[in-house]
């Protein structure tokens, strides 16, 4: 019998997941509050930058090695870093021209738009039970995040193109993964980051948000900033390590189906840390999440383990 590490177990990968995801929300919001960083573009930047660093070393560690990719290869990693970028300045333009309700609903259909872009794009079909145990996931977010519900015309298909974008990042992921290409996370990692942040550095300057940091820097810039910051960015890349080798042991779907439980357990830390109010409806909105997760497990588990069972088939001479 093969003998499966703790580390290779996609459950404990993501774990690993949800923890790094919370406490990355969390610090960003004690960069926002605390610490007044309003800078989106650039905090981006320094996860990209620290992505960038973190890779490399775990290269020169002997953590992982370089897969040799040709120019189409390359060409599909230099699209998908641009992806991500652009995943992130749409994400970022719909906030200001929507409310944060409406926002978290829409992206909240994640897991919808992942499963018509695994069809469309790469032919992959789930159960109609995996289907359906979607359905709690998706109104759990929509009830636990009830509120004001306003958008601009531009901002609603903002919105819903930023949510198909983030779908096609996590399937996009998940293909270069355990597809033909078949990259190990970090190196997945060493590869985009440095592409990303580039492009990242570039938007800020564009969008006039670079000439504001310097000002902070020359102003405001402290000592507990700046380490505040590189511990943000540490925790983001291990995030991106965590996220990439979840994926890759898991599915596209399933980190969508995380990210939504991931969204309702950052409203439940909310509550008990910055004692945040919410109603009851929200409650249900939660608990509905939560059981549709369990549930999406559940089902998940289940048909994973009627594949591993099942016989192999072994031809009969006349089929031979």
């Amino acid at each position: 019998m093969v003998q499966i590490s703790f580390m290779d177990s996609s459950w404990v990968w993501l774990l690993l997941y949800f923890t790094c995801n919370l406490t990355l929300t969390l610090h960003n919001k004690i960069i926002l509050a605390l610490y007044n960083f309003p800078y989106p573009w650039t905090l981006t930047a320094v996860h990209t930058l620290c992505g960038t660093i973190g890779s490399y070393l775990c290269l020169r560690s002997g953590s992982f090695t370089v897969t040799s990719l040709g120019e189409r290869e390359s060409a599909v990693i230099a699209g998908f870093s641009i992806l991500y970028t652009i995943n992130i300045a749409i994400s970022n333009v719909s906030l200001n021209l929507v409310t944060i309700p409406f926002h978290q609903v829409v992206r909240a259909m994640t897991p919808v738009f992942t499963v018509i872009l695994s069809v469309m794009l790469l032919q992959k079909h789930q159960s109609v039970m995996t289907y359906v145990s979607l359905i709690p996931v998706v109104m759990g977010v929509a009830f636990a995040t009830y509120g004001d519900y306003s958008y601009t015309t531009m901002g609603f298909f903002l919105t819903i193109f930023g949510t198909v974008l983030a779908a096609l990042k996590t399937v996009l992921t998940n293909r270069i993964l355990v597809g033909r290409l078949k990259l190990h996370p970090l190196d997945l990692l060493l590869r985009m980051s440095p592409l990303a942040f580039v492009q990242t550095v570039f938007y800020a300057y564009l969008t006039g948000e670079l000439s504001q940091v310097r000002s902070f820097a020359a102003t405001e810039m402290t000592w507990s900033v700046a380490f505040a910051l590189l511990i943000n960015g540490i925790i983001a890349f291990l995030l991106n390590v965590v996220s990439f080798t979840a994926n890759k042991k898991t599915s596209a779907l399933t980190m969508t189906v995380a990210g939504n439980v991931k969204q309702v357990l950052s409203i439940l830390l909310a509550v008990v840390i910055f004692g945040l109010k919410i109603g009851q409806l929200h409650l249900a909105g939660i608990a509905l999440t939560l059981a549709g997760g369990a549930w999406y497990t559940t089902v998940e588990l289940s048909e994973k383990k009627q594949q591993s069972t099942l016989p192999l088939h072994v031809p009969s001479k006349g089929q031979q």
